[in-house]
């Protein structure tokens, strides 16, 4: 089992070239993970200092046990899960107290370990059940109530609340007490970022704007401390960081007290499922730029497996980064092993900033909160989503609107109910054709799509779904509603082209259809059956009752039931 962890196997043959080139991409991550760690620290309502400690001990870990080969992920606080943990504590503790940090710490290990549960389980193809308007729907939501809940940092107020019904009301009625000075740097650092990331547009050359871009944070970050230690900001009421202990992160059990684990227990599932989606979201894509393969079971254990890291070490929920990732894969990352030598550089940052963090504001780090979620905000696909599938698009716009409007739980399983609703609403109901043959080939088509020779005694019916027991009674009214309006038809045959599955349900529906139609004197014939259907049929006792035959093809199944309607088709018209 050790033999297969990928960073053993990365340190076989390693060499000076390689190392190289991650410390390289370490540095640059780390560059962007700092300001990133301390913002999103603020947003789940802990302090600055459990960004950090998130973003040390996980990486190795990941990178020990999870990471892809050719794929270096970079682990550690995103702006999705620290808005989610914020969610799932605040009714438990507040924020900032003693409770709610052993909350967020007990709310870390369930997430890690669910997530090796699942790992162990095999569990990886549960990635499926989230579908990508559902995803989009609810990264866009997060990330404009995010942007929103930033707000009374900007303008130095205070807010409770995590949904727009509350956070709005709550900016208004405080706007009388808002602190100008306050209000004028985050407005000021908005500029400033906003500007850094632009200056392409400038004329300055695509590397180096591309480098000032990445950095920018960072760069607004210590010009801020330089500027709160300078001018005293503390003392005219602009809130800062505050005191940030300095040294290794605490290793420690989290609490396991029976009853803090049940209330945070369906939060830490949603948390786990979504941080597990996005990132190995994130992993196939890199992957495919790589030609690379990504195991799902495996990404499971390594980001569990981080997630107890960080609850050990006093840390927060922690997922993959796109940004961050795609920075090191930019930067020609060689190997997984970035992750330990990026996990070294934030343990100096720990050690050597956090004198300096005491004087950062509160206000600067709303502002690179807002700056970098307003990427993740993507209004146009619910119109894209609409256009191509109404079902999916209204799922993908509940999805949003519950997030504002309810909360981040409330909004993803308000998207995956929808989702499955409209799944069995539209399996349910599925699409059959009736097809004729088209002239001079051995090809059936829809009779109301194409010019086709249809057979006065053989009645062709195209299934262009699996049959199982939401969909078994359709099938049923569906074949006698074509039977009454058809008084010469003796055959029926089930086109089964687009069936993958016939379940318990669907198979006793199928025996009292021919039996029924054997009664009226229409023979039921199947026809195109693929095997592994084909296989799970013969293991029953359905071909001991069932009297008609079961054809290679639709066209077999014509020529041998209605040869003179076969040969008029085969004619040259």
């Amino acid at each position: 089992m050790f033999s297969k962890w990928p960073l053993l196997n990365t340190l076989r043959g390693y060499d000076r070239d390689q190392a190289g080139r991650d410390l390289l991409a370490a540095c640059l991550v780390c560059l962007l993970l700092v300001p990133q760690a301390l913002a999103y620290a603020q947003l789940a309502g802990l302090p600055a200092v459990a960004g950090l400690y998130a973003s040390i001990l996980p990486l190795v870990v990941y990178a020990l046990i999870g990471a892809s080969p050719g794929v270096a992920l970079s682990f550690g606080p995103v702006a999705v899960l620290s808005l989610m943990t914020a969610a799932a504590l605040a009714p438990v503790a507040a924020a900032g107290s003693a409770a709610y940090l052993v909350a967020a710490t007990t709310l870390t290990l369930l997430v890690g370990v669910l997530l090796l549960l699942m790992g162990l389980l095999r569990m990886g193809f549960v990635a499926n059940f989230l579908s990508h308007p559902v995803i989009s729907g609810f990264v866009s939501g997060s990330a404009l109530l995010i942007a929103v809940s930033q707000f009374k940092y900007l303008l130095g107020i205070s807010v409770d609340g995590l949904t727009l019904l509350q956070v709005l009301p709550g900016l208004y009625a405080q706007l009388p007490a808002l602190h100008l000075p306050t209000l004028l740097l985050g407005l000021g650092s908005l500029a400033l970022l906003v500007l850094l990331r632009n200056l392409g547009l400038f004329g300055l050359p695509e590397t180096l704007a591309l480098r000032i871009r990445q950095l920018s944070a960072l760069l607004l970050m210590l010009l801020a401390m330089a500027l709160g230690a300078l001018l005293q900001l503390e003392a005219s009421g602009v809130r800062v960081v505050g005191t940030v202990a300095a040294g290794l992160p605490p290793l420690a059990l989290p609490s396991l007290e029976l009853g803090l684990l049940r209330e945070l227990l369906p939060a830490a599932v949603l948390i786990a499922l979504v941080g597990f989606v996005e990132s190995v979201s994130i992993a196939q894509s890199l992957a495919m730029r790589k030609r690379q393969s990504v195991n799902p079971d495996l990404e499971l254990l390594g980001q569990g497996a981080a997630n107890v890291a960080a609850a050990c070490s006093g840390g927060m929920p922690v997922a993959a980064s796109f940004s961050r990732s795609a920075l090191a894969l930019q930067s020609n990352v060689a190997t997984p092993l970035v992750g330990v030598f990026a996990a070294g550089l934030m343990l100096a940052a720990v050690l050597g900033l956090a004198p300096l963090l005491q004087h950062l504001p509160q206000t600067v780090l709303a502002a690179s909160i807002i700056v970098a979620v307003l990427g993740l905000i993507d209004l146009p696909s619910i119109r894209r989503t609409w256009r191509y599938s109404r079902q999916e698009g209204a799922a993908q716009l509940a999805t949003l609107l519950g997030v504002l409007l309810h909360g981040v739980e409330a909004g993803i399983v308000l998207g995956v109910g929808l989702s499955l609703l409209l799944f069995l609403w539209r399996t349910s109901r599925p699409h059959m054709a009736v097809v004729g043959q088209v002239p001079g080939s051995e090809h059936f088509r829809n009779v109301e799509r194409y010019k086709v020779v249809e057979s006065p005694s053989v009645l062709s019916l195209r299934v262009d779904e699996s049959l199982y027991f939401p969909n078994a009674r359709y099938l049923e009214e569906r074949i006698a509603a074509l039977i009454a309006t058809r008084s010469g038809v003796r055959h029926l045959v089930l086109m089964c082209s687009g069936v993958n599955l016939i379940d318990a349900s669907a198979l006793d529906t199928l025996e009292a259809i021919s039996e029924r139609l054997y009664s009226a004197g229409v023979q039921l014939h199947l026809a195109e059956v693929k095997g592994p259907v084909m296989d799970r049929l013969r293991r029953s006792d359905f071909f001991e009752r069932f009297t008609g035959q079961v054809f290679v093809s639709q066209y077999q199944a014509l020529r041998t039931l209605d040869a003179e309607s076969t040969a008029r088709a085969m004619r040259p018209q």
